[in-house]
């Protein structure tokens, strides 16, 4: 029932808006001389909100495909097609008017390499206005390598990366390559402690993990060395299931087994956490993973899931260290063993 009034009270709004916007326009639907030429554009406005409130007739000129707009003008009465960069959109023809067009862009219009058009068709003729269909807010889902310093080139991987502009806190990247997926571009200097950020003309999405805060990321960073204790070797380049990047790591851990991991000292005052991403190839509740930190000073367990499960530590929790250089891995879910993967392994910027 709860959904059903929130339905009816979208629609009430919606139907207000277009009662509204109809009876503002100062043409008569009558009028023989709005029917004898080809339809005229004068403007595009929103329609509601992201709250289905009625918003403001400020006319736009870009709009996110599944998104209704408001056409404004005349000679709309015989409206046959709606077009935006080429693809069709349905419009029904109750929200039709000689001067007032609701329609929602179509989900599958294109946005890439796209026309920036759109065109109306009627009885007596057609129409091309500039518009522009926007693709959705770009969104990052990693980078690598996070530890890149200035002059590398470096990749990030996401979403609707269209005419992106890269930024490395307020200074901007050189982009050497872009497609929608993925960009490369090449560090700026002074870039460490600084967040990685994408714009488009949709928005703006920022990376997770600063630069300069990886212990791992396709590859350990400032390894001095790893081990299993039961001498099963640790694979540091496993692409079949990742989250950061490109490769991930893979621990085949015996029961209570565990696996040392020493880095090149590195101070860590900027940072309040470790974070880390572990996944379980095994389906148990009791599947864990304890870290120890300090040379056994600290020791945390936490459960792990066949998702990939985000664990940050704060630094309060494990003596509020300024140095780091080791730590350790032991299986913990007491039924016989667990092979782990884990990827994103590195700090928190305070």
């Amino acid at each position: 029932m709860k959904n059903l009034n929130i339905n009816r009270l979208f629609w009430t709004l919606f139907l207000s808006v277009f009662a509204i916007i109809s009876l503002s326009s100062c043409r008569d639907d009558s009028s023989d001389d709005s029917k004898a030429g080809p339809p005229v554009i004068e403007k595009i406005t929103g329609s509601l909100d992201g709250e289905g409130k009625p918003v403001d007739l400020t006319p736009i000129t870009q709009a996110q495909a599944n998104n209704t707009v408001i056409i404004h003008g005349s000679g709309f009465k015989t409206l046959q097609h709606v077009y935006f960069n080429g693809t069709e959109s349905a419009f029904n023809p109750n929200f039709v008017t000689d001067n007032v067009i609701v329609v929602n862009i179509n989900e599958s219009t294109p946005y890439a390499n796209a026309s920036n058009k759109l065109k109306l068709v009627t009885a007596f003729g057609e129409v091309v206005y500039d518009f522009t269909v926007a693709p959705p807010s770009p969104e990052i889902s990693s980078y690598n390598s996070i530890n890149a310093q200035a002059g590398e080139t470096f990749k990030i991987y996401g979403k609707y990366f269209l005419n992106p502009e890269v930024k490395v806190g307020t200074a901007t990247a050189t982009i050497v390559s872009s497609t929608l997926t993925e960009i490369v571009a090449t560090m700026p200097a002074n870039a460490n402690d600084k967040y990685v950020s994408v714009t488009t003309i949709s928005g703006t999405s920022t990376a997770a993990q600063a630069v300069g805060s990886a212990l791992y990321d396709d590859e350990i960073q400032g390894d001095a060395g790893h081990s299993t204790w039961s001498g099963t070797p640790i694979i540091t380049d496993f692409t079949d299931d990742t989250f950061q990047g490109k490769k991930a790591m893979k621990i085949a851990f015996g029961g209570w087994d565990g696996a040392d991991f020493k880095f090149n000292s590195r101070n860590v005052s900027q940072y309040k956490a470790f974070r880390i991403r572990v996944k379980s190839t095994v389906d148990n509740s009791s599947a864990s993973l304890k870290m120890v930190f300090g040379g056994w000073a600290f020791q945390i367990v936490k459960p792990v899931t066949t998702g990939w499960t985000y664990i940050e530590i704060p630094f309060s929790e494990i003596g509020n260290p300024t140095t780091f250089d080791q730590i350790t891995f032991q299986e913990s879910g007491n039924f016989g063993g667990n092979t782990l993967l884990i990827d994103d392994m590195g700090f928190v910027l305070k």
